[in-house]
């Protein structure tokens, strides 16, 4: 008996491999091609725009789709999706589900794969269409991925950390056993629709917790960047990205791109030195036990001050460039302190990263301000000696709204007996 297919002989090309003539196992390689669509597209829900209402196609000559949006979309902007799909001819069944971290759950998945076997989709040609924050993002991702194997979906983000992260990757993810995203799949949403409008109907904190993960990407990879959040971030937050000056557009448009460029080449995180990962060592861990006092770009936004001072104890940052990133930090409103913080929950946040990163701790560090360089060996004396430094420094949310802690930096918290390295 002939087969067709090759003896495998290394190479990486697609195709099926047999080991020998005498065949008695296989090897099949196959490459999968990934295309998925970000841009923006101004007052998406307004009549006279199409970009949502086509995407996907129609069964029988009729367009339906299942839209599940979340509750504060519904309060908002429930009047205006349902006239948007009514205009556009489009048969569509609104699902409402809460949606915040506290109930970032399987059962909220499981809740939206019930209404979608109730909608009854055709797999290929009607899309799910998630339309709210980044946690609707993550959960409708992830019941794309899971309903049937693979459903198409299309993302239309509504608050600033949808737009600017949650929104323009691939991964997906509810919490579960107390561990932030500890399930979740890779899934591209076929096609993501950026309407920075619907900022203006965000409270100024959700602001603020976008522009963490825009602080992110300029400190690892664009000072330009940096230099736009120093100069006009207080702008940008009172005036919730609504200008016409151009700043709010260069932000979006610069953390966008460069979020896509680390993304791209490692969609799949093959590579787990991930610059992206800036300000996600400790923050997991840390959102999750303070949950839901803070908000994930907050967590982030602590992360990144307790790396910061880490970066400066190793000379990778100056006092003074230490001094700019704490600054604008604050210009953001974003907390660089929190009282749940202590050297116990730190160092078992890093060790469930190092879990997460394969065994080594990957921790990337800031190099100035626009780079990155990833380190192995921080130890849980560094961190106590960052701790102690970061409670004096820092500033809770709390105190920066006049709250019961709002001393919770200054707070004793425990040490290890440690001496700088």
């Amino acid at each position: 008996m002939t087969y067709a297919s090759a003896v495998h002989d290394g190479t990486r090309t697609p195709g099926l491999y047999t080991y020998s003539p005498r065949v008695s196992s296989w090897t099949v390689r196959a490459d999968k091609p990934v295309t998925y669509e970000i841009r923006f597209c101004t007052d998406v829900l307004g009549p006279e725009h199409t970009d949502l209402a086509t995407a996907g196609g129609t069964v029988g000559g009729t367009r339906r789709r299942i839209v599940v949006i979340d509750e504060n979309v519904e309060l908002r902007y429930g009047d205006r999706v349902r006239k948007y799909f009514k205009h556009h001819d489009v048969d569509a069944t609104i699902t409402v589900i809460p949606v915040d971290e506290t109930v970032k759950n399987c059962d909220t998945a499981t809740q939206v794969i019930r209404d979608i076997d109730r909608f009854g989709i055709a797999r290929r040609t009607e899309p799910i269409i998630a339309i709210g924050g980044g946690v609707l993002m993550d959960v409708v991702g992830m019941v794309s991925s899971l309903y049937r194997r693979g459903t198409p979906f299309i993302r239309v983000p509504t608050t600033l950390i949808g737009l600017v992260d949650a929104g323009v990757g691939v991964k997906t993810g509810v919490n579960f056993d107390g561990h932030k995203n500890r399930l979740g799949t890779y899934h591209p949403a076929d096609l993501t629709l950026l309407d920075k409008s619907f900022l203006a109907t965000l409270e100024h904190r959700h602001v603020s917790n976008g522009l963490a993960e825009i602080l992110k990407m300029a400190l690892i990879k664009d000072d330009r960047l940096f230099t736009l959040l120093e100069e006009s971030g207080s702008r940008l937050l009172d005036g919730k990205f609504q200008d016409d000056s151009g700043e709010a557009d260069e932000a979006l448009t610069r953390a966008i791109h460069g979020m896509l460029d680390e993304l791209q080449p490692n969609l799949w995180e093959a590579k787990l030195e991930r610059a992206v990962d800036y300000g996600h060592t400790f923050s997991p861990t840390v959102e999750m036990r303070a949950l839901p006092a803070l908000l994930h770009g907050e967590a982030v936004c602590i992360d990144m001050a307790m790396t910061t001072l880490i970066a400066e104890d190793r000379d990778l940052v100056t006092t003074g460039e230490r001094e700019r990133i704490f600054t604008v930090m604050r210009k953001l409103r974003l907390p660089t302190w929190d009282p749940v913080l202590d050297p116990d929950l730190l160092t078992n946040a890093l060790r469930e990263t190092v879990r997460h990163r394969d065994g080594k701790q990957r921790l990337p560090l800031p190099r100035g301000i626009g780079d990155v360089v990833f380190v192995n060996d921080v130890t849980p004396q560094e961190i106590d000696l960052a701790l102690a430094r970061q409670r004096d420094l820092g500033t809770s949310r709390a105190e920066m709204t006049g709250g019961p802690d709002g001393n919770g930096h200054r707070t004793t918290t425990p040490l290890r007996s440690s001496s700088k390295r």
